[in-house]
């Protein structure tokens, strides 16, 4: 039986759930095989950094008897806090799927507190400034895209890929403008799908750190992926998302493969730790196996992935991808792609956007839970192992993660670790009309300015979490929209026709000609509602 890796539930866990239905013949977890395939990447210091599983059988599982909240190794225990080198703008950071990129109208993004812009130049190059004009300082993704240069809608400057300022309405015609003029640049490129930023202005951009996914190179690979903006810290989403045992209650029914009464005690070993992350493999106790296999990787990547063997002997490779942006104080960005070489046949019967809603619906199942935990660590200001209680056998990545903040956490603006943090040191800003929110929209559709032709920006609504920033979807709202307006308008025009008619049979055929119309408009604003509209939990007794 086909298996297929559904995009439904965002989460690590959807693997096993999905492969506990399957009728495979043999599961096989290979350890000798890499699951991803990358390879070893020299660094600084003489660290490597092991992008995928190479040999993981061989290597030493590391040592997880002490409890959650001791500190792992004689040094640490002793007091002495591991610090590695590291600096958070030395990093490539995921900033959108490229083929929901505007090509008509620039792009409003953040890394942390550093606000970019994107777009596409005239011959479809990407191109990455600071969201700063030089003049006055206004937004240029307020602006618009003329011959392929990106113009400030405040005074009308225009610049060109390398960052020049090419034209000043307000100068003299035989005046030069000085070279001095230009807008700051950052390094993009576009890899497997998605557009990676580098963020340092003093060293160059490292190839050898921009992520590559082996699985997504893989012959017959298929992958669903969405984009989602979120109103909590990036630290508490991939706390979420390395979280499997969560999944059962908080999304219970959500697709029929969560449910509660398969939450339980689960296993973990931890094979690899180095100053870029970890990695290890996870399973449910019950089944007495590990055949999940887990990898965080710097600054914020993790991917759940498992490999299983058909019975016709054929190997099959699946994954649950995620690449978080920090996107400011009590917000981030995260791209999921959930994929596989095989796919059910199942799944080519639903569009993409049913897909897409569902993945959202995920994501409002959440969100109470986590803003709440990211209003109580910013007014706490104190390490989680004060706030935490992590278990054993649910919480082994939770606390890996925050361990390994502790040890990179000085190197970024932010960030609350196991035993140390360094909170904020200014209060989060608050854009009223926050540029770029409706980029989008084609330039055509004037729908700048922070009011969208929908609802008001709230990043707590779907609309604006996902809808604008997905082509697909904005597509599908607005041709649902189209129709139901047609459909409406049909109907209106055909029961004025019926109580015209002279005829019974025409009276009738009217009749019902009006009443399928209304019901089309009923499915198309339905269709319309489930794009848009958020989850709302209904509390029930059990």
């Amino acid at each position: 039986m086909a298996l297929s890796l559904s995009p439904c539930l965002p989460h690590t866990t959807y693997l096993s759930k999905a492969l506990s239905t399957s009728k495979l013949t043999t599961i096989s977890v290979s350890f000798n095989n890499p699951l991803l395939g990358f390879k070893p990447v020299k660094l600084r210091n003489n660290q490597v950094r092991c992008h995928a599983v190479t040999d993981l059988k061989s290597a030493s599982s590391l040592d997880q008897s002490k409890g959650e909240g001791d500190d792992r190794g004689e040094e640490e225990s002793k007091g002495d806090r591991i610090v590695a080198d590291y600096n958070w703008t030395e990093e490539w950071y995921p900033l959108y799927l490229t083929k929901d990129v505007p090509d008509d109208a620039p792009l409003g993004l953040t890394v942390f507190d550093q606000q970019l812009v994107l777009y596409k130049d005239g011959n479809g190059v990407l191109h990455c400034y600071q969201d700063r004009c030089p003049h006055r300082l206004a937004k240029l993704s307020e602006g618009q895209l003329i011959d392929g240069r990106l113009e400030c809608l405040y005074h009308g400057w225009q610049f060109e890929g390398n960052g020049k300022c090419v034209k000043i309405p307000q100068i003299p015609a035989d005046a030069k403008i000085p070279r001095s003029v230009c807008v700051k640049t950052y390094d993009v490129k576009e890899s497997q799908g998605v557009v990676w930023v580098w963020m340092s202005q003093t060293t160059p951009p490292n190839p050898e750190k921009l992520p590559w996914f082996e699985n997504f190179a893989r012959p017959g690979f298929q992958d669903t992926s969405t984009i989602h903006e979120l109103p909590y810290d990036h630290s508490i989403l991939l706390e979420n998302l390395m979280d499997p045992a969560h999944i059962p209650i908080s999304h219970d029914r959500t697709d029929w493969t969560a449910k509660r009464e398969d939450a339980q005690a689960l296993l973990f070993e931890v094979t690899e730790r180095t100053d870029r992350g970890f990695a290890g493999w996870w399973g449910k106790e019950k089944d007495g196996s590990m055949p999940n296999f887990l990898r965080f990787d710097a600054p914020c990547v993790l991917q759940n992935n498992r490999e299983l063997v058909d019975k016709d002997g054929e190997k099959h490779y699946f994954t649950g991808l995620f690449l978080c942006r920090p996107t400011g104080q009590g917000k981030s960005m995260l791209i999921v792609r959930f994929g596989g070489t095989k796919r059910s046949p199942l799944a080519k019967l639903f569009p993409k956007w049913y897909f897409h809603q569902n993945a959202s619906k995920v994501f409002e199942q959440d969100m109470g839970f986590l803003s709440s935990q990211n209003e109580v660590l910013m007014k706490e200001k104190v390490p989680t192992k004060e706030l935490y209680i992590n278990l054993k056998s649910s919480d082994t990545w939770v606390a890996e993660y925050r361990k390994w903040m502790d040890k990179v956490g000085h190197g970024m603006p932010y960030y609350f670790g196991h035993s140390t943090l360094s909170p904020p040191k200014l209060p989060a800003v608050v854009e009223h009309a926050p540029a770029g929110l409706i980029a989008g929209v084609s330039a055509s559709s004037p729908a700048k300015g922070g009011i969208g032709t929908m609802h008001a920006p709230n990043l707590a609504n779907r609309y604006f979490r996902h809808v604008i920033h997905c082509k697909g979807c904005s597509s599908v709202v607005k041709a649902f929209t189209a129709w139901k307006k047609g459909l409406s308008a049909a109907a209106l025009v055909l029961t004025a026709l019926a109580i015209l008619a002279s005829s019974r049979q025409w009276k009738a055929f009217l009749v019902l000609s009006a009443t399928l119309c209304l019901g089309g408009a009923y499915a198309c604003s339905t269709a319309v509602a489930m794009n848009t509209t958020n989850f709302i939990r209904v509390h029930r007794r059990l």
